[in-house]
């Protein structure tokens, strides 16, 4: 029984060490994408409100063509994106239709009947508009403020790790300098003893 509780307790703190570091390898990845940490940021900041949007499917494209457009980076807009995934999506997309169907006045469907009859799929179906619209304007009043939130952090995170790149490089040319100069003289001193 304990050696039971021993390996579920060490596949538990597997589980989170693999998720922690896949999320700072994505971390890391963002951070270095090339360009100005302003069209970064705005390509991020894009791709997570569509990302909010209930065009699930279609978010990826549809990131890439506004970003370009707009000539913000495609790349964070793919990473904003992924705010929308397998994981987030039921709870992002329910969270959505609340908000939504909220500010419609409509009731809110809190869960789906257990047996899923053809009445009720036919009845699901001819709702759709009216939950996609739902879904529409819960997206946008929840999209909208993650977006400007997204936008800032992306923006401040982007910015540090460059600027912290520039100043190693200038640290790196400095040296180089140093030993350039130091090399000279070393030349200077051999050429004046012959």
């Amino acid at each position: 029984m304990r050696n039971r509780l021993h390996r579920k307790k060490g596949i538990e703190e597997s589980r989170k060490a693999n998720l922690s570091n896949t999320l700072r390898r994505v971390y890391d990845r963002f951070i270095k994408i090339r360009g100005q940490p302003r069209e970064i940021a705005l390509g991020f900041a894009l791709g997570v409100f569509i990302g909010m949007s209930p065009t699930m499917g279609i978010q990826m494209p549809l990131a890439v063509f506004l970003a370009a457009m707009l000539k913000w980076s495609k790349i964070s807009a793919v990473f904003g994106v992924w705010i929308t995934n397998p994981i987030t999506s039921p709870f992002i997309y329910g969270l959505t239709y609340l908000v939504g169907a909220k500010l419609l006045g409509l009731k809110a469907i809190k869960t789906l009947p257990q047996d899923m009859t053809w009445s009720i799929v036919r009845e699901l179906l001819k709702n759709a508009p009216v939950i996609f619209g739902a879904l529409t304007i819960g997206g946008i009043l929840i999209g909208l403020p993650l977006a400007v939130l997204s936008y800032f952090m992306s923006y401040t995170a982007v910015n540090k790790y460059q600027q912290s790149i520039k100043a190693k490089l200038v640290a790196q040319k400095a040296r180089l300098a140093n030993t350039k100069e130091k090399v000279k003289k070393k030349i200077r001193k051999r050429r004046k003893r012959k």
